[in-house]
């Protein structure tokens, strides 16, 4: 079993016209034993901007609390919120300068760039970017995750109360619940 498996989880986002959604599970557990029913994966990092970090638990909230420091450094720097692009370039490489002794996790970014753009994209745990227009996932359910997001995808989905909203609920519904 690989490390990444060790706590279990499942991460999906999906973009749709000017907006984006992005789902996770809350189990954390130990192999086969469950830890608890609570446990957050998808974290804020401006009111644009979101991080969900599958794999291990404890790397993953160790590599969260180095990025809201880096971010508020460049907040004080710049006077002005990350765009998603630069984020993305950021935990690139954080993760990346720890290629040798890796955080075991994988990022998955989502948010709104210049004149509401989405942007998505995931990394593996040294920080190579998987750009996607459509949906990234990541987690241990990544191989129900992308036949459902395929099934279920159609571009230029609308909005939190449509159609892109029912799409992951639905995506939540059918892989999180019944693997």
């Amino acid at each position: 079993m690989s490390i990444f498996e060790y706590n279990g989880s499942a991460v999906v986002a999906m973009v749709g016209k000017n907006c984006f959604a992005i789902a996770s599970d809350r189990r954390l557990g130990v192999q086969l034993q469950t830890i608890a029913t609570d446990f957050q994966r998808i974290s804020k990092i401006h009111d644009k901007l979101f991080i969900a970090l599958s794999g291990l638990a404890t790397d993953a909230q160790t590599l969260y609390q180095r990025l809201v420091f880096r971010h508020k450094l460049y907040q004080l720097r710049e006077e002005r919120d990350m765009k998603p692009e630069t984020f993305a370039s950021l935990v690139s490489a954080l993760l990346y300068e720890k290629r040798f002794g890796p955080y075991f996790c994988q990022p998955v970014i989502a948010g709104l760039g210049d004149e509401d753009k989405p942007f998505i994209c995931t990394m593996d745990c040294i920080g190579a970017k998987e750009l996607a227009k459509d949906f990234v996932v990541s987690g241990t359910a990544s191989e129900s995750l992308y036949g459902a997001c395929e099934a279920m995808f159609k571009p230029d989905m609308v909005g939190h109360k449509t159609c892109l909203f029912f799409v992951v609920l639905q995506i939540n519904v059918v892989v999180f619940y019944h693997t």
